[in-house]
Formats: structure tokens, sequence, C-alpha cells
């Protein structure tokens, strides 16, 4: 029986078929360039850099200073790279409607957002939060166009294992905001978006690969194939469910619930990882662990929040309770 599904194409593939809602909602130019698809996930794990820290809740004028100024600097950030890869946006089928190479955003325009999007983050940082949740926001500004965008991403195909790190900043901007430092368990959120990253991008590398050719831009299918891909994302998605598990740890109360929530996450992540691996060059495959791995670190954010609710932190006190219960009865026996 023959399917009536027709089978994705790479070189038919848009990026509209990767993300519907690209289809459904029109931005305008000058929103389009600020990337504001990308913004909810930055700003989830700022959430989870708060909620690892003593200083959670934070009070509503400084979460709304932190999660305002953490959404303009990715908005600068997104315009900065746009501003950057104009030319390489309008060699490529899939981005040359964009707002900067078709023209309907000039490029002066743009350079005056980005400066204004990173003046006011910067205002609203240091005003309502502290300098060093400014200062890393910045820094992660400055990791994602200069190390990411103009150093690694025309140069190496491990450009996402190291450029990475500018996605992973905004934890350390939620821990910072919440006590005035960063502690070992914003590193360990940090650490955790750092090895999820690549999984998460080689998927849609994957779908995109032809584009990527295209241009000349060495992304880890173009150089290795999608073999090579496929295992190195496996091995990411192990490392990835390895570490979160240590969010155990790293919780300063709610940790058990944590734990035992986190498993189905987990095991779907490695289910679609594997899919993935006995057939690397099935696009469905691909595009279904691209969507679950945005999933999965929205979901790991939502389960630290979680963790902090009073109900929670209740259900590990009756656990551990019932534990060291069981374990005196058993020395008494």
């Amino acid at each position: 029986m023959v399917s009536s599904t027709p089978e994705i194409s790479v070189q038919d593939l848009r990026r509209e078929d990767v993300v519907p809602s690209r289809k459904i909602v029109q931005l305008p130019p000058w929103l389009e360039v600020a990337k504001p698809r990308l913004i909810p996930l930055l700003l989830a794990t700022t959430l989870g850099g708060m909620a690892l820290s003593e200083g959670w809740p934070l009070s509503s004028p400084k979460l709304v200073c932190t999660l305002g100024g953490g959404a303009l600097a990715a908005a600068a950030a997104g315009v900065l790279n746009c501003l950057w890869e104009q030319e390489l946006d309008g060699r490529m089928k899939r981005t040359s409607g964009r707002a900067l190479p078709s023209g309907r955003l000039s490029p002066s325009s743009a350079f005056i957002g980005a400066i204004s999007c990173t003046l006011a983050a910067a205002t609203l940082l240091v005003g309502g939060v502290n300098c060093l949740a400014a200062g890393l926001s910045l820094l992660g500004l400055c990791s994602y166009v200069l190390l990411y965008t103009v150093l690694l991403k025309p140069r190496t195909s491990q450009n996402i294992v190291v450029g990475g790190v500018a996605g992973a900043i905004p934890p350390l901007v939620g821990a910072a905001a919440a006590t005035g430092h960063v502690g070992l368990s914003g590193w360990w959120l940090f650490a955790l978006v750092m090895v999820w990253t690549p999984a998460h991008f080689w998927a849609l590398a994957l779908l995109l690969r032809e584009d990527y050719r295209a241009v000349g831009i060495p992304m880890l299918p173009v150089v290795k194939g999608s073999v090579a891909t496929a295992k190195a994302i496996t091995n990411y998605g192990w490392a990835t469910v390895v570490l979160s598990v240590f969010g155990i740890f790293a919780l300063p109360e709610g940790g058990l619930l944590y734990g035992i929530l986190l498993v189905p996450f987990n095991a779907r992540l490695l289910q679609m990882v594997y899919r993935l691996s006995a057939s690397p060059d099935n696009l469905e495959r691909a595009k279904g662990l691209f969507r679950w791995s945005i999933l999965y670190m929205f979901g790991i954010c939502l389960l630290l929040v979680m963790s902090r609710l009073p109900l929670a932190v209740q259900f590990d006190y009756q656990s551990l309770s019932l534990l060291h219960h069981i374990a005196m009865s058993s020395n008494v026996v």
C-alpha cells in the first residue's frame, strides 16, 4: 500500500514548514528582525535560574525589570544578527524574503532600533535589578553577535557547541537578579542549556542543510553528513538527560518532585533521539525532535518553578519522612 502523504524534500523545505506559526502570524518588519519567537524560551530559562536561587520568589518590580531587560537585550541581538547576515540571507531561498534583504526595512533603521533596545535593556537592568544581571545580559548579546554569528558560524561545524554560550547565559542573569551573585545551581542550568543546544540546533540543521550548503555555511550536516550528525545528536541527547538529573540537587527544595516529573521528559527525548538515529535522513523525525527539544527545555524550566511551590516542598518533606520511617522500622525488625 502506498502512503498518500508525500515525503518531505530537503530542497523544498522552508522554515515555515518547521515552525508553522510563521505561516499564521506575519510580523511587521521592525518586529521581525528582533526574532521575537526566540525570546520566550530565553525568558523561561531566566525564570529557571531565578527558581534555583534562595532569592525566589522575586518582587514583582524586579521580576518585570529582569524579564523586560532580558527581552530587549535578546531583541537587540536578533537585530544585529540580521544586519550582519543581510547579504547571506538574500542569497538563501528561505530567508530572502526577510525584512532587510527584501528592502522592507532599511539597515539604518534596524541599527537604530538595536542600539535603542540595548540602551533600554541596560537602563532597566541597572536601575531595576543590579549591575551583575545587566553585565551578564549584555555579555549574552555580545556572545551571540560576535562569538557565534561573526566568528564561529562561518568557520567551523562546531559553531553551535561553543556559540551556544549565548543562549545559556539567561539562567545566570536570573540567578544574579535573584541573589546578586551566581551560585552553583545557576551554573548547573547554564551547563544544561549548553549541552541541550547542539542536539536541538542540529535537528533543525538537518532540515535546512541544503540552504546552508548553498551559501557555504559549514553546519555539521553539511560537513559530516546526516549519519554523523545523528550520532552527535545522540551523544548530546544523553549528556542532556544525565545532566538534567542533577537538578534534584541544584534545587534548594522540591528536588524530589522535580526528579519524578523529569522522567517522562527524558524518556521522550531519548525516544525521539534514537528514532532519528535509526533513520538520519528522515526529515519528519528531525522535525519532531526539533519541536520536542523546545518543549523539553520549556518543561525543565516549568518543573524548576513548580518545585519551589509550597505543595512541592511539602511533598518532599512528607516523602522523606515516610522513607525515614520505613528505614527505622526495618532496623527495628
